[in-house]
């Protein structure tokens, strides 16, 4: 009796044993690789290569991925240039651009009814997804986005969803943005290039006082020379990560009107 309980053990045991060491073939065999951006600037030998983090922001990397194969960054600036990062993907060339719906859907015509500017849910920490603990290190990829708590502080939600197309790439750490700002991916090669743009010389804006003639000098972070980007490709690794839940730009000079016109309404009643 004791000898065919310990067999029965022995086959309970060498069946689990078997079972774990299938499932840990299955799951690395069925491992889905990360989406490699390839980022190619105008005048830069060495593209900016880029491994993306579906598993920290899935919505925003599947945003910049349409955004990327639909062409939309090709062309654009970079716009900023800092110590500690360069930032580019705005459709302005200044950083006041907003992707509308018509550079992720082709079938929208550019310009119709159908084609609103749009934004994106923050995928970071402060606003609720706890699950994005990459920080922002030298190398890290991050969606820039709207502060408009110095309107007022209760536009934090606004502020939070604000991003679109916009990205930055960190020179160094900058613990900060941590938890604020969606970070997304990683620098794998072409770091040099990075470094190379963030030390180019940034332009200096004169304004001249019209009374006095007395002309003003500004430092600004723009390039002096205009950085372009030649083209942005995925490698998806035949994943689909379809289209990206977007939610309407927040319009802050409708937001303000109100906001002064209700104020002065109710200074003149009382």
């Amino acid at each position: 009796m004791k000898k065919t309980i310990l067999i029965i053990v022995i086959i309970l045991v060498a069946i689990l044993i078997g079972g774990v060491f299938v499932s840990i073939i299955l799951n690395a065999t069925q491992k889905i690789d990360n989406p490699i951006a390839t980022i190619k600037m105008e005048g830069y030998d060495e593209s900016i290569v880029v491994e993306l983090y579906p598993k920290y922001a899935e919505n925003t990397v599947a945003n910049f991925i349409m955004l990327a194969n639909n062409g939309f960054y090709n062309g654009l600036k970079i716009h900023r240039v800092e110590d500690t990062l360069i930032q580019g993907g705005d459709s302005s060339g200044d950083g006041t651009g907003s992707p509308s719906l018509s550079d992720l859907d082709k079938s929208i015509e550019k310009g119709s009814d159908a084609d609103d500017y749009y934004a994106i849910p923050g995928e970071f920490q402060k606003n609720g997804y706890e699950n994005n603990t990459l920080k922002f290190e030298r190398g890290v990829i991050g969606m820039a986005r709207g502060d408009y708590t110095s309107y007022s502080s209760s536009l934090k939600k606004e502020s939070y969803n604000s991003a679109g197309s916009q990205f930055f790439i960190m020179t160094q750490s900058l613990a900060s943005l941590n938890g604020a700002y969606c970070a997304f991916g990683k620098v794998t090669s072409g770091m040099e290039t990075v470094d190379s743009i963030s030390k180019v010389e940034t332009a200096v804006d004169e304004n001249k006082n019209e009374e006095t003639g007395e002309v003003t000098k500004t430092e600004t972070t723009r390039p002096a020379t205009d950085i372009k980007i030649e083209s942005i490709t995925i490698d998806t690794h035949g994943v689909e990560y379809g289209k990206p839940t977007t939610n309407k730009i927040f319009d802050l000079y409708s937001w303000y009107m109100k906001t002064y016109y209700n104020n002065s309404s109710s200074t003149h009643t009382h």
